[in-house]
């Protein structure tokens, strides 16, 4: 007998979507989420405004939570994890535990939202200096500053005068394995480098980049507001080395616009750290028996313009389980997850109907 139900599994954005998504649809949804709240990576990591659009992040997200958790067609299963998966298409027996107890779930389709998780900068190659000093920080950190509305130097409190990011660090680097480009990091830069200008008008403020990466509309919205009102400075260049010179760090590379090497004093460092597959992620894949690709997100058929189909029927993927994404893409997918979900729900239970 088929189920007409579709399991979400992950509470981040992508997943609220989907999660209202199919309620709306008309089917009944159950959301299970590891953490004790809903939200994901946005609430989790302390996102300030959101890229783009400058949004505060918790009030779009208590948005979406709302949405949901408010739904009579959805199920919210907090602090659980998927530890099993038996069935097909129209009939998934998924195994849950969480709050001392297991469960069994009959479901039609499955959609998995389980996001992704910060590049840790201790393992590039460069050397940042991220485990050595306090003010070499990560974007996470500087958002949860910002978020907070005081951007000051983690060593002694104070209100930096110079303010450097360096872009793809565990991005764009075949040292690590990490070859990608995680799409979001320049915007995220640019947006972060505007909100320090806000809060510090006197602070610099310097990007180092290899190339600047803007997707549609940022261009316009983030990048050249930056350089143009807000009077980021831009430099191509790459950055070989951070170090300290006495209560300031010194930040070391080559200018590769003039072709020269470059050495200049910072009070802080932020390190634009990429996307990488999420350990729910890959705990997932392999309790789903779904195939990944060589860096570990879920692999979707992309030769077929299906961004969202798995290895398995009846089970699909959206966000950035399945490689870097922005909120724009990770929203369209979930929709179209959705979509596929909900229509494979329904061809079973005709299927069934009709033996």
């Amino acid at each position: 007998m088929s189920s007409d139900k579709v399991l979400v599994i992950g509470g981040g954005p992508a997943g609220l979507e989907a999660a209202r998504g199919v309620g709306d649809l008309g089917q009944p949804a159950v959301l299970v989420e590891m953490r004790a709240g809903l939200g994901g990576t946005p609430i989790a990591a302390n996102y300030a405004a959101l890229t783009h659009g400058m949004r505060d992040a918790a009030e779009v997200m208590g948005e979406m939570v709302r949405a949901v958790t408010e739904h009579p067609l959805v199920e919210v299963r907090l602090e659980t994890k998927v530890t099993g998966c038996v069935g097909e298409v129209g009939n998934f027996r998924v195994t849950v535990e969480g709050a001392g107890r297991q469960d069994t779930l009959e479901v039609g389709a499955i959609i998995v939202a389980t996001g992704f998780d910060h590049f840790d900068p201790g393992r590039a190659s460069q050397q940042y200096g991220y485990y050595e000093y306090d003010d070499v920080i990560t974007l996470q950190d500087a958002e949860a500053m910002l978020k907070a509305r005081k951007f000051l130097r983690p060593s002694n409190g104070q209100p930096p005068a110079r303010v450097c990011f360096i872009q793809c660090v565990g991005s764009r680097d075949r040292h690590i394995g990490n070859e990608y480009c995680s799409k979001v990091c320049c915007g995220i830069a640019s947006k972060q480098a505007i909100e320090i200008r806000q809060l510090l008008p006197m602070c610099r403020v310097f990007i180092f980049y290899i190339d600047m990466r803007m997707y549609g509309y940022w261009e316009n919205e983030i990048y050249w507001p930056a350089q143009e009102k807000y009077k980021v400075n831009y430099v191509k260049g790459v950055i070989s080395e951070v170090t300290l010179k006495g209560d300031r760090l010194l930040v070391r590379g080559e200018d590769t616009t003039m072709n020269r090497p470059m050495e200049i004093p910072m009070d802080v460092v932020i390190l634009s750290n990429g996307m990488e597959p999420s350990r729910g992620t890959k705990e997932i894949a392999r309790v789903l028996g779904l195939a990944q690709n060589k860096y570990g997100f879920i692999e979707t058929p992309h030769d077929s313009l299906d961004t969202v189909a798995t290895s398995v029927p009846g089970i699909f993927a959206a966000g950035a389980a399945t490689g870097p994404k922005d909120l724009d893409d990770t929203m369209g997918m979930a929709g179209a997850a959705v979509m596929k979900a909900v229509a494979a729900v329904r061809r079973a239970s005709r299927a069934a109907a009709g033996r």
